[in-house]
């Protein structure tokens, strides 16, 4: 591994801010933290003030990202006039179009860094620039709530075992995250299971069955267009979500990314090589020779998938909730509640657990760094640290006291009205409100963590899902005997919590050989993948031998040889 380049931070001389408003406080983040004397559920700024014009001084962030955000509103929405109120901080943002890994090895050796970088797996890019700086002194200086929020988890934003730099502020996931929305499995119209009162829902056999049963029932919609059974997104990078990744949560594998890893032994497996995951493939290669996978799923692009799903004739998904989310919101602002979907564990045979819920402990890694040509870094710190701060964490989730919440007998809740609009015309809602838009941009609380007031900090809680769900999702989860989708889940008790969190959240150094690997086989699983669900299945197994010798004279193995030093020396990082 080539030495990695640590960049002093220069601390600037600059009006800063009086002071971030939150106080550092008890890091205790359990559910029953109870509230303190000085402390008030309302703890974000109501509309109507204001910071005094002394407290900030007004300057603008360039700020980049991979992942995209169509909804981005230049901080003019209602929280992001608030953050700028309190922090004097305008962000000036650029998301990336097309290959976002390619987007940034552009950016890291062009010379002209964004203030605020938030690169994923590419951060390695521009560390080995020398593009982004140390963060260690500005944490301890000017972060107490970054300190709080990230806790005794501060070790896991070292960069590497020779390197103990901060470079990110991780925001992958929020800290002492408790998932509690389903959001991925295999998802099935509310009507389907209606219709046929609620059948099992456990393997690909139950869900190809419910599937074939409706279409005998139901071939058209009511203006005669044919009805889809299922409908996957194989444009670009979907193809990962909806078409390979599946593969391995249906047959008991933990996301890695493309790499299996046994949680026992910490041996690495290219996960389309695990026998199980053939069988899965051969089972969508049956369900297009039914003709019950559409016939576009490998030709459509994202947007027309989604407009797919949003005619609400695709009676099944095998996706991620985000993934297909803007489809059926739109389903949702007909009114056709039960045209959306519920989530179930559906897995290849019941000698599988669905893994949707496994455990990675906190996910450092990816997140939000500040370049070297910041032109004051500590007042891009300080903003980091007013949004991980109580009263910016409320704000961020929660949005304004008296127009989207109340507080009623201590406990923050969902203006009506406003919470209608957060579930049903959601894209309109975020455009305007700002609320979820900005937590992905520093340290954060998980879902279920309590603030010190007793209430959560985000929007992600058993009560709350219920309160968002419509009456036909909740008689479609009374029929099943469950209240909210998880229930239907195997619980993260079940699974032993991965040492090295995610595979696919591991920095690959820019001299590793991976990275070419990666590629090539990348290459090939993208063009053998659909062509053996495509194929006659007579020609099934021939094409997936073909597919395995390809892998292999592309140097498969020796990919899992360094993919598996690199969890390993991250095992040692995390854990030593």
């Amino acid at each position: 591994m080539a030495a990695k380049k640590k960049w002093p931070v220069v601390l600037m001389a600059t009006t800063l801010f009086a002071g971030v408003l939150a106080g550092c406080g008890s890091n205790n983040k359990n559910d029953n933290a109870s509230p303190t004397a000085t402390s008030t559920a309302g703890s974000s700024p109501s509309s109507s003030e204001s910071a005094s014009p002394e407290a900030v001084k007004p300057i603008t962030f360039s700020f980049y990202s991979e992942d995209p955000n169509p909804n981005w509103a230049n901080m003019q929405d209602e929280t992001g006039k608030v953050i700028t109120e309190k922090t004097g901080v305008t962000i000036d943002a650029e998301f990336a179009v097309g290959d976002p890994v390619q987007k940034s090895a552009l950016i890291a050796s062009s010379g002209k860094y964004p203030d605020l970088i938030a690169a994923k797996n590419s951060i390695n890019k521009f560390v080995d620039a020398g593009a982004v700086i140390d963060l260690t002194d500005l944490i301890d200086q000017y972060g107490p709530n970054i300190k709080k929020v990230y806790g005794d988890q501060l070790k896991r934003l070292y960069y590497s075992n020779d390197d103990h730099a901060i470079y990110v502020l991780p925001t992958v996931a929020g800290v002492d995250q408790h998932y509690f929305e389903a959001g991925g499995g295999f998802s099935l119209q509310h009507r389907v299971v209606k219709e046929l009162g609620y059948p099992k829902m456990r393997t690909v056999e139950d869900f190809e069955n419910a599937i074939k049963q409706y279409l005998a029932l139901h071939p058209t919609d009511d203006k005669g267009n044919k009805n889809i059974g299922i409908s996957l997104n194989a444009d670009d990078w979907h193809m990962y979500i909806s078409v390979t990744n599946p593969a391995f949560f249906a047959t008991g594998g933990p996301d890695d990314g493309e790499y299996n890893i046994d949680v026992d032994t910490n041996k690495v497996t290219y996960h389309f090589l695990r026998p199980a995951e053939k069988d899965y493939f051969k089972w969508l290669n049956h369900m297009n020779a039914e003709g019950l996978l559409d016939k576009e799923s490998f030709v459509q692009k994202y947007d027309q998938y989604k407009a797919k799903v949003a005619s609400g004739r695709v009676l099944g998904l095998i996706d991620q909730l985000w993934d297909y989310a803007d489809g059926e919101k739109a389903l949702k602002a007909e009114g056709k509640m039960e045209y959306a979907y519920g989530h179930y564990p559906i897995t290849l045979n019941e000698s599988f657990k669905e893994t949707s819920f496994w455990p990675t402990g906190f996910m450092a890694g990816n997140g939000i760094a500040i370049s070297k040509t910041n032109p004051d870094p500590v007042a891009a710190i300080k903003f980091l640290d007013y949004l991980a701060s109580d009263e910016g964490q409320v704000l961020l989730n929660w949005g304004i006291e008296g127009k989207h919440y109340t507080v009623e007998n201590g406990k923050r809740v969902m203006i009506p009205e406003v919470n209608n609009r957060r579930v049903n015309d959601a894209t309109n809602f975020a455009k305007e409100t700002g609320i979820g838009f900005y937590n992905t941009m520093g340290p954060h609380y998980g879902d279920g963590v309590k603030d010190p007031t007793d209430n959560y900090y985000t929007l992600k809680f058993p009560e709350q899902l219920t309160t968002d769900y419509s009456d036909v999702e909740k008689e479609v989860l009374k029929g099943y005997g469950a209240t909210i989708w998880k229930d239907l889940f195997p619980k993260e008790e079940e699974f032993k919590i991965k040492p090295w969190g995610a595979a696919w959240n591991i920095p690959i150094p820019s001299d590793s050989d991976i990275t070419v690997l990666d590629e090539k086989l990348k290459n090939i699983t993208w063009k053998m993948i659909p062509k053996a669900i495509l194929a006659k299945p007579e020609q099934f197994d021939g094409i997936w031998d073909d597919y395995v010798a390809q892998l292999e004279k592309a140097g498969v193995h020796k990919a899992e040889e360094l993919r598996g030093q690199l969890v390993a020396d991250r095992v040692k990082l995390w854990n030593d």
